[in-house]
């Protein structure tokens, strides 16, 4: 049923119409005579209040709102890898083909291309009984996804027939009978709205790390699989930096990559970036295992809201095929604000700064969605969808209102410190002050799959690095001298652990990434020196003469090494490190 009604106010994107009884909150409407894309966020008697996802201008009291009866919601099938969207699933590219550079309103493109074919392989026989999730068949959607598809949630019946062939994502592959008797057509595309999330059959604990290849990550501040981790950082402190990182090396089957109100420069980064990257794992385009939500700063402030839905909706499906997939937001700040902007027009009482006093709750529906989960589905296969967001407090101010409620939250801090950006220290991770609350669960994969020592090795540097706080304000009232000799080689440990180990250079590649099994050597490498420098002290050995040593700056090198060449240089440095240690202790006694 077709529900008409008429605008009385125009408030920036919001709309208000009346005559819209019949309409359901969340429905998509159709606006003006342009149809721009809205959605109904308030009921009030006939009276709906319209978020509108498109510039305003030129529509105006008296035109007419059409409703479609259905929620927002996305397209799910292949050809979404390899696609960008804008904030409400309208592929950037189609559109640009169609009318141009410049995005026209009310322009209506499919999410998914239905001229494009593809190869569907048949992985069910006819008459066999399938339920909500159990995969249908497959397709290639790129040479790095095998596209499962799957019996959409709440559907479940008898096969009557099902071909493999050629389809385009709209052609029916089959049909289904339900138990009511109906038959149901199949398809390679199903939607889902946005706002809901998409159901599992079970969640399970999160016990395996995300491994990201950053070393100050996985080391002292891991993420687990499923789990959930913040950005936050002032102007300049590389919070982008950091996510495009973890974009390009986490050891994820897929990316969701969601722009949300940044910069028409980052994004063009990512979009120049990505496509020539190579996947360290399989060699292929970084691109092949990449979805990316293009919401830009210049864009309709309202479309911000969508954009995490609808990116964090496309993640939740490829979850359920039972993949490892990433969400990374940058940033839910600039979403808070368009929440912010939403609430002012709609004359709610504001909370604090003016934000909505529903904001928490807003976040934590998003970041809840992470988990790793038992699919739907009889296979019983598993999925996580691990969620990170960048946090951009004004001034640096963490404080403040979005990051306190997102630290409420998520379980991973990734404090961004603007000295040490500005002291190019990358990643411009603030030891002191982040966290995760995933290393205990995560114990037990690294004591089987790195080192039983790792945990300990960790802790020990995260100790190393606070006393090395301490002692540096000491310095600062009473300079280097005043400190003992032990205390002056552990400030020069900690500051090769700082420079040496954490600080990577993400243009170098065997830098840019690192093993897991080569940071525990490095971290092995760092120790092993401050354990045998710490016995030549004590000896007699001069701390100014053991800090100068040669083998210092190939310890400093280290980081850099091919990871073939790793266990054959790092033997070479650690008996290095024990010949000139011993020729100072020798040296020294024979002072004596």
């Amino acid at each position: 049923m077709m529900i008409e009604g008429k605008i009385l106010k125009v408030s920036g994107p919001l709309v208000i119409a009346e005559g819209m009884r019949q309409a359901n909150m969340f429905d998509v409407v159709r606006v003006g005579e342009k149809r721009l894309i809205g959605e109904i966020i308030e009921m009030h008697g006939d009276r709906a209040s319209i978020q509108v996802y498109e510039e305003t201008a030129g529509i105006g009291r008296g035109d007419i709102v059409v409703s479609t009866g259905a929620p927002l919601s996305v397209e799910l099938g292949p050809g979404l890898i390899t696609n960008i969207y804008d904030g409400i699933q309208r592929p950037l590219e189609a559109m640009r083909l169609q009318v141009g550079a410049n995005i026209t309103k009310g322009i209506d493109v499919p999410a998914l291309d239905r001229d494009r074919i593809w190869h569907f392989e048949a992985a069910v026989e006819k008459g066999s009984a399938v339920g909500p999730g159990d995969v249908l068949g497959y397709v290639a959607e790129t040479d790095v996804i095998r596209h499962k598809i799957m019996v959409p949630p709440k559907v479940q019946g008898t096969v009557l027939e099902l071909r493999s062939g050629d389809y385009r994502v709209t052609d029916p592959i089959g049909r289904l009978r339900m138990a009511n008797g109906e038959s149901m057509p199949l398809t390679l595309m199903q939607k889902w709205p946005v706002r809901v999330a998409r159901p599992y059959a079970e969640k399970l604990p999160p016990v395996e790390p995300m491994i990201t290849g950053q070393r100050v990550i996985d080391a002292l501040f891991p993420i687990a699989k499923g789990g959930t981790a913040c950005v936050p950082g002032p102007f300049g402190s590389g919070k982008t930096v950091v996510q495009h990182q973890l974009a390009k090396w986490s050891d994820v089957d897929l990316v969701v990559y969601i722009g949300c109100g940044e910069r028409g420069n980052e994004m063009t980064d990512v979009l120049r970036e990505f496509p020539e990257l190579r996947d360290p794992r399989t060699g292929k385009s970084l691109m092949e295992r990449t979805v990316l939500i293009a919401n830009t700063s210049d864009m309709p402030v309202a479309a911000r809201e969508a954009s995490i839905y609808t990116g964090i909706t496309i993640a939740e499906y490829y979850r359920d095929m039972g993949y490892s997939v990433a969400v990374i937001a940058d940033s839910t700040s600039r979403w808070a604000e368009a929440l912010r902007e939403m609430s002012g027009r709609l004359e709610e009482m504001p909370g604090e700064e003016g934000y909505p006093a529903y904001l928490t709750s807003r976040l934590a529906q998003f970041y809840e969605r992470a988990g790793k989960v038992v699919c739907l589905g009889s296979d019983g296969r598993q999925g996580a969808l691990s969620a990170i967001g960048a946090v951009s407090p004004q001034g640096g101010d963490i404080s403040e209102p979005v990051t306190q409620a997102t630290l409420r939250i998520v379980k991973v801090f990734w404090g961004l410190d603007s000295q040490l950006a500005y002291r190019r220290h990358f990643p411009a991770i603030n030891w002191l002050n982040s966290y995760s609350l995933y290393r205990d669960r995560l114990a037990p994969w690294f004591a089987e799959n790195v080192s039983k020592e790792w945990m300990e090795m960790t802790g020990r540097c995260m100790k190393l690095l606070q006393i090395e706080a301490e002692l540096e304000e000491i310095v600062k009232l009473v300079g280097v001298d005043a400190l003992s000799s032990e205390d002056r080689l552990t400030l020069e440990v900690a500051r090769s652990l700082r420079e040496d180990f954490m600080q990577q250079n993400a243009f170098e590649e065997d830098d840019s990434y690192t093993q897991l099994d080569k940071q525990y050597a490095l971290m092995s490498l760092v120790f092993d020196f401050y354990e045998q420098a710490r016995r030549a002290v004590s000896d007699g050995a001069d701390v100014q003469k053991v800090t100068d040593l040669p083998i210092r700056e190939r310890i400093g090198r280290a980081k850099a090494v091919p990871y073939a060449e790793c266990e054959r240089e790092y033997a070479a440095i650690r008996r290095a490190v024990s010949e000139q240690l011993n020729a100072l202790v020798a040296a020294a006694q024979a002072e004596i």
